[in-house]
């Protein structure tokens, strides 16, 4: 049985992370209504990213790192740009600068603040995939390690 971790794009320009079995059938619930509060309230979605699994803990634990991810974060990952999930995995404060054309790419409009605010006394963990060892797992689920 195949496990999935998916990031829906709801209308307002917000993401939805969530893992599932069946993935079509998941989907149109979100798209229905009523399933997920989060969703229902912003119809219609579309699918933005998926990764298969083995396994249901596999998923879960990738739906898990991912979720509070920033949004510049999550939309490298979309992109498959793994420089920037690796330099949006370090603190604000140690990031190198990126040219103004790495800093505006987002299919969405964000407020800066959005991107990486933190509250105050938050822990901060690396939510990096290969740093959490996400990457190697999936590559080893599809057979390329």
């Amino acid at each position: 049985m195949v496990f999935w971790t998916y990031m829906l794009r709801c209308s307002d320009g917000r993401y939805y992370t969530g893992h599932t079995d069946n993935l079509e059938r998941r989907i149109a619930e979100h798209q229905h209504g009523g399933f997920c509060d989060f969703t229902s309230r912003r119809k219609p979605v579309t699918l933005a990213w998926l990764q298969d699994f083995a396994t249901r803990v596999e998923a879960l634990e990738v739906e898990r790192r991912i979720k509070p991810w920033s949004r510049a974060k999550k939309e490298a990952l979309i992109r498959g740009d793994w420089a920037m999930v690796g330099h949006f995995a370090k603190p604000p404060k140690e990031r190198p600068s990126l040219p103004a054309s790495a800093e505006t790419h987002s299919p969405t409009p964000f407020v800066p603040s959005e991107v990486e605010g933190r509250e105050a006394g938050r822990k901060r963990v690396s939510t990096s995939l290969d740093t959490n060892g996400i990457g190697m797992m999936a590559r080893q689920v599809r057979g390329e390690e």
